[in-house]
């Protein structure tokens, strides 16, 4: 497995991490002993990077890690985030990132996690109501603390980035960036270059459409979020299956798949950059870990830009309801 500095922290990380929220919740039903044996593969593999939430299952995600954890602490690089908050039923109870609820979010983030120390504490999403310079003024408070090593944004403006790393360094800046979701390519990217953060791709496969797994938003399991994202939903879908099929024709004429050429498209053209797919399979992870080995050329990649140039990529990553809550 390669290796990726995360920013300056002074830390390597697996140059494909793994993203964990679908071991919970948004997509469809999960087993945990399963993702239990992925989590445990994906060490096996090399993979030392491990993203989770607070917000995932309202705090499964965490007390399924904090399992997996015992007696690996050593070897796994933890990143988990802070501030959608929810409710005792899981209701959705907006975006906080005032300083007292920085304080108690990691506490409890913390105890689920079964851990003393958080390498990297992300604020998942901007409060618009809450200077930035407040919310991260806290997170610091964290750092001094010695509960938190490594602080991260996810879903930032770049101005919002510079101006939270003006208060304390800021390791790592997670958002959506994918072949079909290229807004880091609009100034983020280089505002991570500026400061020095390394850039934590999710969803570098597109939600698993990029992989080809889905046909139609029916073909989704009752309760899976993408049934209602845009652009899984009618015109949008075919359109961006064509998109999806000619992947599949490059993928196979360099004797990879769909997903590898996705992965390998962002680790050769960002030496920054590092994804993390999502999965709760054996078989996906070692397809995926697999992508590192895969080298594509300048052209290859400006082949890729140039079929999955925004324009021709229909519809928004989120509802409405989801577009609203992004600090961009």
């Amino acid at each position: 497995m390669d290796h990726r500095p995360l920013g300056r922290s002074g830390l390597s990380v697996s140059a494909i991490g793994l993203g964990c929220m679908g071991m919970s919740e948004f997509y469809g039903p999960s087993d945990d002993e399963q993702s239990l044996a992925t989590l445990a593969a994906a060490l096996d593999l090399g993979i030392n990077f491990f993203d989770t939430a607070d917000m995932y299952g309202s705090g499964h995600n965490e007390r399924l890690i904090a399992r997996f954890l015992k007696g690996r602490r050593d070897k796994v690089v933890l990143a988990t985030k802070f501030g959608n908050r929810r409710g005792p039923n899981g209701e959705r109870l907006g975006v906080c990132g005032t300083p007292d609820y920085v304080r108690a979010a990691c506490d409890a983030s913390l105890e689920r996690l079964g851990v003393d120390t958080i390498d990297l504490y992300y604020l998942h999403r901007v409060d618009p109501k809450t200077p930035i310079e407040d919310t991260v003024g806290a997170m610091k408070a964290l750092v001094e603390a010695g509960k938190v090593r490594f602080l991260g944004l996810s879903e930032c403006a770049a101005d919002t980035l510079r101006r939270a790393n003006a208060v304390h360094p800021i390791t790592a800046v997670q958002s959506e960036y994918s072949l079909w979701t290229r807004d880091p390519e609009g100034g983020m990217l280089d505002a991570c270059r500026e400061i020095g953060a390394a850039f934590v791709a999710y969803s570098p496969l597109g939600r698993s459409f990029l992989t080809g797994a889905v046909s139609s938003a029916d073909s989704l399991a009752e309760g899976d979020f993408r049934r209602a994202n845009p652009r899984f939903q009618g015109e949008a879908l075919t359109q961006n299956r064509r998109l999806v099929e000619a992947l599949a024709d490059f993928a196979a004429a360099k004797g990879a798949t769909s997903a590898q050429i996705a992965l390998a498209w962002i680790l050769n053209k960002q030496d920054r950059v590092i994804p993390i797919p999502g999965t709760r399979r054996e078989k996906y992870l070692k397809e995926n870990a697999a992508a590192t080995a895969i080298r594509l050329s300048a052209q290859e990649i400006a082949t890729l830009d140039a079929l999955f140039d925004p324009g021709k990529v229909a519809g928004t990553r989120y509802p409405a309801a989801g577009m609203a809550t992004l600090g961009l």
